[in-house]
């Protein structure tokens, strides 16, 4: 399987299966002489981890990141850093009753027909398993940016709808965020999403998700104007993402409904500072950042093992029905929260670094 890795100059491999001994990644590109704290990389790696609500999927993983190379005497050396995360609490047996079957919805018919051959278990390499190695690699671009910008540069993630229910954006709260399991921003909608999503469990069925993720402190000039704009960067980032299927800068498909005058971000200068009226282009014009919030938000479909039966084929060409029993995410919405943010932190990282090549700024 060839394109396991992302980014041009800031670049990771991802490597491993959701039922194999380990996944990992590998990190080129990353600048020398910055200081990394592998707590800071759990602690994203744990924000994203199964098993720690009862609206996630409750295989039980530490997510215990090692860093193999890369580093010596706790500062990044320039060399490939690599890292690894052992899987332990994989339930093969769960996937015996479907490995000859595709569920619908899901990516086991396309993967069969490419390669003719397919790991069954938890979906091997289409497994979101695989985005905990992303969230690695974000957590250091992370710090990586937050020693070359500065403590003003953040990123924060947040479910914006949960299945048909929305929030009210102007009630963002970041700490709120940070504080309950469904990474909700309104705290006055908190209680009726997880009845809702406890609903959804209990039916046997999933729903879907919006996450925005926001982007502060990013410098004006990142991008390039054709074949690298940021949004473009931005969008494809996102849309690798497992069960991503649609994504939006700032206004985004809204933008179609709005006028010009509407549209347009109004600008006015204040000494040095200039100052935006708005931020429909979501902090991105023509492909380059402007200094604005970066705001980019993608859909998630509902988890497609569900254990409502549904009408499927087997690999064999043959009409079939599947029920899929097991351990799955009510709503994988919520876990692509923390990988969203890792995206961002990539995308930026690289873009930074390719400005810096380029510009010497």
């Amino acid at each position: 399987m060839s394109f396991n890795t992302f980014g041009k100059f800031f670049r990771f491999t991802t490597w491993g299966e959701s039922h194999g001994p380990a996944i990992g990644c590998v990190i080129d590109g990353c600048p020398p002489n910055i200081k990394l704290n592998i707590k800071d990389i759990q602690i994203e790696l744990n924000k994203r981890k199964p098993g720690q609500s009862k609206f996630t999927t409750q295989r039980k993983e530490d997510d215990k990141v090692e860093i193999l190379s890369g580093t010596f005497e706790g500062k990044t050396t320039g060399t490939p850093i690599s890292m690894i995360i052992f899987n332990k609490d994989m339930r093969s047996k769960d996937y015996k009753n479907i490995k000859d079957k595709f569920r619908p919805g899901h990516a086991d018919y396309t993967y069969f027909k490419k390669y003719g051959i397919r790991d069954y278990r938890g979906g091997g390499r289409q497994s979101a398993r695989e985005t905990a190695s992303r969230v690695a690699a974000g957590a250091i671009a992370k710090q990586v940016l937050e020693k070359i910008i500065g403590k003003k540069y953040s990123v924060i993630g947040a479910v914006t709808q949960l299945g048909i229910l929305g929030c009210d954006i102007e009630k963002w709260n970041d700490k709120f965020i940070a504080n309950n399991p469904l990474f909700c921003p309104d705290k006055t909608v908190l209680k009726l999403w997880e009845k809702y999503l406890l609903g959804i469990r209990k039916a046997g069925s999933s729903c879907g998700a919006i996450i925005e993720v926001r982007a502060r402190g990013v410098p004006v000039g990142l991008g390039a104007p054709i074949y690298s704009k940021l949004d473009m960067d931005l969008a494809s980032a996102m849309m690798s993402i497992n069960a991503v299927k649609g994504v939006n800068i700032g206004s985004g498909m809204n933008s179609a409904q709005l006028s010009g005058e509407q549209n347009s971000d109004e600008m006015s200068q204040k000494g040095k500072k200039t100052k935006f009226k708005s931020n429909n282009a979501g902090g991105i014009l023509g492909g380059i950042s402007s200094g604005q919030e970066i705001i980019v938000s993608f859909a998630v479909k509902p988890t497609s093992s569900i254990l409502s039966q549904r009408k499927t084929i087997n690999k064999f060409g043959k009409n079939t029905s599947i029920s899929v029993t097991g351990r799955h995410d009510p709503c994988v919405g919520i876990r692509a929260v923390p990988i969203g943010e890792a995206m961002m932190h990539c995308v930026i990282l690289d873009h930074y670094l390719m400005n810096k090549a380029q510009c010497g700024n």
